[in-house]
């Protein structure tokens, strides 16, 4: 399959994403991988308050592109995700929460259990 993205570490994060989902037969990872490797435009961008209003507390979230600080979350919640605007950081750690990127959720739970992926 060739790859028409150009960033070295974003080609890294999908190729590591789609062998840990061979090699511990997650599905999630290679759905993460593919939605990274979608053009620019089509990237997800998600708001904090769709989050807050589509999970529960505790849940871990992965988002294949960028969290974006409109709205607020109020209730604790990991979330992984390409990359967070200073304000969707800053508004996680007060509600209790913890941002992370995927390449650390991948190394924290490789089975990807219980992760949500939204888009």
């Amino acid at each position: 399959m060739k790859m028409s993205k150009a960033n070295p570490q974003l080609l890294d994060l999908i190729r590591s994403l789609r062998r840990a989902s061979a090699r511990n037969r997650a599905p999630v990872w290679l759905a993460i991988s593919h939605a990274l490797s979608k053009p620019r435009r089509k990237m997800a961008e998600i708001n904090l308050s769709r989050i807050s209003r589509l999970t529960e507390e505790g849940e871990t979230v992965a988002v294949p592109g960028k969290v974006l600080g409109a709205g607020g979350v109020d209730h604790k919640v990991t979330i992984a995700a390409l990359a967070f605007t200073a304000s969707a950081r800053e508004k996680v750690r007060l509600a209790g929460g913890a941002c992370i990127t995927l390449s650390q959720l991948l190394d924290e739970n490789p089975k990807g259990t219980r992760v949500k992926i939204m888009r």
